[in-house]
């Protein structure tokens, strides 16, 4: 039985990192409706500018700061030249625009610092708790715990601002209707560009955790895909449902990997597992039959 709950708390550890990436898909489209395919790009340029800048020479903090500057820059300006121009346009067309925004941000990140992999070292070291494996008898990573409570701190910061402060109220009323947002003067522009310069901050925090990990390397940029069945589960305009999908999403692979594979294998002669690399995909399949919506989004009603 510990070695069940092990599993477990490592699978949902490592789903609070999904729940990152996810979290950016659903600024965005929460506030305007686009679903950025670029979100997984704008992290692997977080991490690669953040790595190059280090070895620079640069300090670690300081090496943050102008990294959160020039997100915020690329949010601000993605905002600017690729959104405003599009809007009111179909669906369709923004999707398109947010693939090719995808295409240019890996050609400017390997443009600027290079294509070559890196190490990214935060000084948290990946290895059990000790005082965990004497008490309980399982092994926690030292790393996901406290790339849990990060993402733990950034999600309850966020969902205060959204919910305290002036500029999230009028995010929310953006959210549920755009032309009753203007009607009463909010400016959807300055909100679009605010939505976005955070989707850049929440990039850097999302491409050092998982450049710290996985290393910065060019896969960071299919993190996107990754976020897909988070968000299907929890729904696209959603931030607790962000965290819930990718818990789901996290505990579920796992568990699918360590308990659900050998007898898969076994029962259907099969070759080998990998069934961590696709049961997301699968349990987001069903979920689209049962809950298009996902568990936190709007359910929508078309009337004749």
């Amino acid at each position: 039985m510990s070695f069940f709950f092990e599993v477990l708390i490592g699978g949902l550890l490592s789903g609070v990192m999904y729940s990152l990436v996810a979290l950016g898909f659903v600024l965005i489209y929460k506030a305007s409706g686009v679903f950025n395919f670029a979100q997984g790009a704008m992290v692997f340029f977080a991490a690669l500018t953040f790595v190059g800048l280090v070895e620079m020479g640069l300090h670690f903090w300081v090496a943050f700061a102008l990294t959160l500057v020039a997100m915020i820059a690329l949010g601000l300006l993605t905002e600017r030249i690729v959104l405003r121009p599009l809007v009111n346009q179909p669906q369709i067309t923004l999707f398109m625009a947010t693939i090719g925004l995808t295409f240019v941000i890996e050609g400017l990140a390997q443009l600027l610092w290079g294509s070559q992999p890196h190490n990214l070292e935060l000084g948290i070291q990946d290895e059990p708790l000790a005082w965990i494996s004497d008490a309980t008898g399982m092994n926690v990573s030292k790393f996901d715990l406290v790339a849990a409570g990060i993402a733990a701190v950034l999600v309850t910061s966020l969902a205060l601002f959204f919910s305290r402060t002036r500029i999230g109220r009028a995010l929310r009323a953006v959210a549920d209707d755009h032309q009753a947002a203007l009607a009463v003067g909010i400016p959807l522009q300055q909100i679009w560009g605010i939505v976005w310069a955070v989707a850049g901050f929440v990039a850097l925090v999302a491409g050092l955790l998982w450049g710290a990990r996985n290393g910065v390397q060019f896969a960071l940029t299919f993190l996107a895909l990754k976020a897909l069945p988070v968000l299907i589960l929890g729904g696209f305009t959603s931030v607790p449902g962000a965290i819930v999908g990718g818990l789901i999403i996290g505990a579920g692979e796992k568990l699918a990997e360590v308990f659900l594979a050998p007898i898969l294998v076994k029962a259907l002669d099969l070759a080998g597992g990998g069934i961590e690399n696709w049961f997301a995909y699968v349990l987001a399949l069903l979920f689209l039959l049962i809950r298009p919506q996902g568990l936190f989004g709007e359910r929508i009603i078309e009337r004749v």
